[in-house]
């Protein structure tokens, strides 16, 4: 026999006969091929069991994330007092706490449920309640200060000048707890001409309790026989949120229905818009929050679309965008 077929039979095709139980990738290091071995299936009994409630929990994680995005949002809307008269009979005879519709339809108008935030005695004697403002604050998205009586010279420790300015000290303190469990939650507000200013008194700032009398070379911000339909035009302040809302705009016509306004500015609080012609403090914003925001004039009785008066829709969908935020 030869020497050629002494020689061990050798095969060129070896190495694909032989099961693949790897992949080669290159070696970064050296260039030669790296062995990377794919995970195995594992078929036993318990992993089948393992991906099939890994598979479900997804499916669940899925459509709760699903109701949470879609459910409608809950807007609270803070209460306004009718306090007994003396004397009186029937309902005029009670306290009496009710929401002006334009403020309710105004916030509906974007297809959210609204609820009206009563008051809360935890020693009353015909019906005690362990009820909380908190406990609004925690299952509602946010809250809205409608406007309303004055705010008391008291709430932020200075003397009434005089009596018909007096305010509604029992209201402050009602809405002063109500913003800041609201605060505190992380839910957005919108403080609307009273709410405004409550914002700025609930963070230490004072106002003025009658712009005709401490400022006489403003214009004029109320007037009894026009009410709401007084207008005169605001500014943005540069780099505000309102003017990043309203960038094609650098002022605005708005309504003017307050005898009251913004004197020095609570902590934290900046200017986001201002009167034109006598800078009296026109909106403000608590930066320490995702939202909270006052608005002097009432967006509630500006038309949406309209050509004249400013169009509030992005300032209220801003509001709620900052509160579907709050839900995760």
């Amino acid at each position: 026999m030869s020497e050629q077929n002494s020689r061990e039979p050798t095969s060129v095709n070896s190495s694909v006969s032989e099961p693949a139980t790897a992949t080669q990738r290159p070696n970064a290091s050296n260039g030669e091929p790296r062995q990377t071995h794919r995970p195995e299936r594992d078929d036993s009994p318990w992993g089948q069991t393992r991906r099939v409630i890994s598979a479900r929990f997804r499916a669940l994680s899925d459509s709760v994330l699903k109701r949470i995005t879609q459910r409608t949002l809950k807007i609270g809307i803070s209460a306004r007092i009718f306090h007994p008269e003396s004397g009186a009979k029937g309902l005029r005879s009670k306290t009496l706490q009710y929401l002006e519709e334009s403020i309710a339809q105004w916030v509906m108008s974007r297809d959210v449920l609204v609820f009206m935030i009563p008051t809360v005695n935890a020693n009353g004697l015909l019906h005690p309640s362990n009820i909380r403002l908190r406990d609004y604050a925690r299952h509602l998205d946010g809250l809205v200060l409608q406007g309303g009586a004055d705010v008391s010279p008291q709430t932020y420790s200075q003397a009434v000048t005089r009596p018909e300015w007096n305010g509604d000290r029992a209201r402050d303190m009602y809405e002063l707890e109500l913003l800041h469990e609201f605060v505190e939650a992380g839910k957005p507000v919108l403080g609307v001409c009273r709410g405004c200013q409550l914002i700025n008194v609930a963070f230490g700032g004072t106002l003025y309790q009658d712009i005709a009398s401490d400022v006489p070379a403003a214009i004029k911000h109320v007037s009894d026989d026009l009410y709401d339909s007084h207008y005169h035009s605001i500014r943005f302040s540069s780099g505000s949120s309102l003017a990043a809302l309203f960038p094609a705009k650098t002022e605005a016509l708005v309504n003017s229905i307050h005898h009251q306004a913004v004197k020095n500015l609570g902590r934290d609080v900046v200017v986001e818009a201002f009167s034109g012609t006598d800078q009296i403090v026109e909106a403000i914003r608590y930066r320490k929050s995702r939202f909270v925001m006052g608005l002097q004039w009432h967006p509630e009785f500006h038309r949406a679309g309209s050509a004249e008066l400013l169009d509030c829709t992005p300032i209220l969908d801003d509001f709620l965008r900052a509160a579907r935020e709050t839900r995760f």
